[in-house]
């Protein structure tokens, strides 16, 4: 199911009422700074406080200012998640060197539970992913914020796994949807790549 644009506004303001709940009251009552105010569509209207792999914490609208490369998964999945990395890592690899590094790569997990900094840190390490890429743990409360802006669908099964959307979803700088990709093997998607090179030559 992908965002219309008549349903992103809806969707955003049920998922910030959600999450507001989980921000203290100073954070939520804070006065606007001078940055220019976030497009209506922009997905990081959502407000989520969330830790990366170095224990580093985070708001979801900190993203704000590059294009990212955005997925979900889960530490302890051993087939569609290896993937979503390596897609990712094989989309970045093909991007002329001289923008590659206009590119923001982040993975989410759908299990704050379980997945501790060092738990992302060791998944990062063993694949190797650029020391750049950002492995986030959001807020318990966050996640299925996250997951619905970001339309990843996810359900836990009774052996702890979770089912999921395996997908790659290309955010412009102010945190609009450009487009998605759903990650079936290593190589990625043509198109996809396509639309990447397009926004990082014109960003």
């Amino acid at each position: 199911m992908n965002f219309r644009p008549a349903f992103l506004p809806l969707a955003l303001g049920l998922v910030l009422g959600v999450a507001a709940g989980h921000l203290p009251a100073t954070a939520a009552a804070a006065p606007a700074t001078t940055a220019a105010p976030l497009p209506g569509d922009s997905l990081y209207q959502l407000q989520a406080t969330l830790t990366d792999q170095h224990g580093r914490s985070l708001q979801w609208g900190d993203l704000r200012g590059q294009p990212q490369l955005v997925s979900m998964f889960y530490a302890n999945c051993h087939v569609m998640c290896p993937l979503i990395l390596q897609n990712a890592a094989a989309l970045q690899k093909q991007l002329p060197e001289d923008l590659r590094q206009g590119l923001g790569v982040v993975v989410i997990t759908l299990d704050p539970e379980r997945d501790t900094p060092q738990a992302l840190a060791t998944v990062a390490r063993d694949h190797r992913s650029p020391e750049a890429w950002r492995f986030l743990r959001p807020d318990a409360g966050a996640v299925r914020a996250l997951a619905s802006v970001l339309d990843v669908r996810y359900r836990f099964r009774e052996d702890g796994s979770i089912n999921h959307t395996s997908v790659l979803v290309l955010l412009d700088a102010e945190g609009r949807e450009l487009g998605r990709s759903e990650v079936v093997g290593i190589a990625p998607d043509p198109d996809f790549l396509q639309k990447v090179r397009a926004t990082l030559a014109a960003d």
